[in-house]
């Protein structure tokens, strides 16, 4: 599945695929191997429908308390049907606490839907906060889950 959010993301930077035929991810083996990563399947009923990849700790600011959406795909049949927005809610519940979630400036359609998911789950507006890294613009949602009463 990997294979397939790397081809929808060659959209929006330089992607070259490898001798193999595959664009490859060479920090997967992180999220088997190290305590602060945590990979997850999207299943619809019985279906591989996507997956979700966080890690504790901000990429941005290097904080150690807070949750990072590093990857996040849902196979296009299942876009626009509910799955990803019910996913990431359900992520925001099990993993209480500060968050962020980084977008391409480029990549308009996840920066709408990640501004609905945060904005229908904190149920307020939010407005996310531009920023340049290697001389890509990226915007970053920056919010807090809250623990389950």
């Amino acid at each position: 599945m990997f294979e397939l959010y790397a081809h929808d993301f060659s959209a929006f930077i330089d992607l070259e695929l490898g001798a193999d035929g595959r664009f490859g991810y060479e920090y997967l083996p992180f999220y088997w191997k190290d305590s602060n990563h945590y990979p997850f399947l999207v299943k619809v009923n019985t279906h591989l429908a996507g997956f979700v990849l966080l890690r504790k700790g901000s990429q941005i600011s290097g904080d150690e308390g807070i949750w990072d959406v590093t990857d996040f795909f849902i196979v296009r049949g299942y876009r626009r049907r509910g799955v990803g927005m019910r996913v990431a809610h359900e992520v925001w519940k099990q993993f209480p606490g500060r968050w962020e979630v980084r977008v391409m400036d480029r990549n308009q359609k996840a920066t709408e839907f990640w501004r609905r998911a945060i904005g229908e789950f904190l149920a307020k507006p939010v407005v996310p906060t531009p920023f340049k890294t290697n001389g890509q613009g990226w915007c970053v949602f920056s919010f807090e889950s809250k623990p389950a009463a």
